[in-house]
Order: structure tokens, then sequence, then C-alpha cells
């Protein structure tokens, strides 16, 4: 009797067998392409490293070979820079100057303009202004470089001269002015999204004491929203620092040891462009300089958004 009752029940046996065969089978080839599709992603974000880490060893390796022949004291300490001249000098500071120069013009425009504009793209704008305003906005980021540029030296140039007529055709105020206005979208834009995605409920328990709109928005939503907008200044920085076009149009590319924004200047992007395009031979250590030029502008920029991400992470765990 017991062997019918195995017998009557064995095929249901197989048949579920089976079943769960063809399922573990359909479950490996989805585990296959979900690996598949791993991988291409990983491989993906490896090219970002992979460009970052080449790029770094390329500025240490041709720098690297400068520093052979110009000691580091001379490159961080002289106050000259003539390495294209019979009697050459290194001293970095004289493009140092000029970068730091112009950056600070550009950020005393951008940084409260951006800020203002935001608050009041997030705060006071009603929907309609903000649809509409918004995206002209981010249209100035869109305008190539180097019309900045000739903006700067044909337009704004000229009527600064009416103001202060000692002003040179070339100048580091012009072209810091211009970049300024460049930079205002990326401020304004990344501080509106940040102060947009504070909670409501902060705004209503700040009405609800008897608080004012600006109150609320410089009081309440600007503190809650510090770490997005501080990583917007970061931004502004980081591309003041690096822009190039602008400063090589209009700045006068003239290796000029001053902190004034009334004389022309360089910086040093504008002077990689000015030898990478020159009649330099390869190998030279006048050539050799725009490496040695470009790793202490990375080092800049490192130190930039290091601070960046210490003040998103600490503003994070405060608020």
């Amino acid at each position: 009797m017991s062997i019918s009752v195995s017998a009557e029940h064995s095929p249901p046996a197989a048949a579920t067998t089976d079943q769960v065969s063809e399922r573990l089978r359909k479950r490996a080839s989805r585990h296959m392409k979900e690996r598949f599709i791993e991988f291409l992603l990983f491989g993906a974000a490896l090219v970002s490293v992979f460009t970052t880490a080449a790029i770094v060893y390329i500025l240490v390796k041709e720098s690297w070979i400068f520093f052979e022949h110009v000691p580091l004291a001379d490159f961080l300490f002289d106050t000259q820079w003539t390495p294209l001249f019979d009697d050459a000098h290194f001293g970095i500071m004289v493009l140092l100057s000029g970068t730091i120069t112009s950056s600070a013009v550009a950020l005393a425009v951008a940084i409260p303009l951006g800020t203002i504009i935001a608050i009041y793209l997030s705060e006071f704008a009603p929907f309609k202004v903000r649809e509409i305003a918004k995206p002209f906005l981010e249209l100035l980021g869109g305008v190539p470089t180097i019309i900045y540029g000739y903006f700067a030296l044909v337009f704004l140039t000229p009527l600064l001269q009416k103001i202060y007529p000692d002003l040179p055709g070339f100048n580091l105020l012009s072209a810091g002015l211009v970049m300024g206005i460049m930079i205002i979208p990326y401020v304004a834009s990344l501080s509106e999204d940040a102060m947009r995605a504070v909670p409501m409920s902060l705004r209503e328990g700040s009405y609800a004491m008897g608080a004012t709109r600006l109150q609320t928005a410089i009081k309440v939503v600007m503190p809650a929203a510090f770490s997005g907008i501080a990583s917007a200044y970061i931004l502004g920085i980081s591309r003041a620092v690096g822009e190039t076009m602008i400063l090589a149009v209009s700045a006068g590319m003239q290796p000029n040891l001053t902190f004034n924004p009334a004389e022309p200047g360089a910086t040093i992007t504008s002077f990689i462009v000015q030898v990478a395009l020159g009649d330099l031979p390869h190998g030279s250590i006048g050539y050799q300089t725009i490496f040695a030029a470009g790793l202490s502008l990375m080092l800049m920029t490192l130190v930039f958004n290091l601070l960046g991400y210490w003040l998103r992470k600490k503003y994070r765990e405060v608020y």
C-alpha cells in the first residue's frame, strides 16, 4: 500500500523539481544581467578616477623635471616671473597675485548678487516669475567666456575709464567684474536649490513666532541650507580661479606682482595659454613652466574643494 502511494505521488514530485529548476535558471540569467550592468556602471565611474589620476601623474612628472633645474624656494618666493627672457626668473607669486586679485573682484560681485538673487527666487518670487527668471539666469552660464572677455575689453573698460581716467586699457578690474557676472548663475542657482530644499515646516514655525519673510529667509532658511550655499560659493571660487579666456583677452597677460585691480596683470591660466600657443620647444625649461603653474593651480583648487567638503560635513551634522 505504501509503495503504490509513493508511485502515485512520484510524477508531481518530478514536475515540481523541473519547475524549480526553470525558476532557478531565470534567476541565474537575471543575476548575470545585473552583474553585467554593474560592471558597466563601475567602468563608467572608473573613467573619472583614471582621468584624474592621469592628470595628476602628468603634472607631477613634468613638474619634477622643472624643479630639477629651478629650486623650489625660487619658485615660491621670487618676485619676478620672466621664464621667456634670457635672465629667467620663476616666481609663481607674480601669477598668484593676478589670480587672487581677479578672483577677489569676481567673488565680490558674484557672492552678494548671487545670494540676493537666490533669496528672492526661493522666498519672494511668484511661481511664474521664478519659472521665467531662472532659465534666463542659467543662460548666462552658457555664454562662451571669450564673449565675456571681449565684452570686458570693448564695453566695460571704456565705461570704467570715464569714471577713472587713469585706468589702463588692460586691467584686472574689468576682467574681474565681468567674471563675477559670469559666475552669478552658478552661485544663484545652486544656492536657490539648497534653500528650496529646506522643509516648509521650518518656515511655518518661524512665521508662527511672528518673524517676517525676510527674517525667516536670513535667520532660518539660510542657516539650514548653509551646506548647499557653501558648496555654491566654493564652486564659484573654483570657477573664478580656473577662468582663462576673460583674463587672457582683457587683463593684459603682463606678469606684474600687484594686488591692485586697476593695473594689468597675468594669471596662471592666462600664462598657460600664452606659452601653449607660443614657439617654445617642447621639453625646454620655459615650456615646463606651464606644468609647474598647472600643478600650483590644481593644488589651489584642491584646497578649496577640501574646504567645501569640510563645510558641508560640518553644517550637515549641525542642521
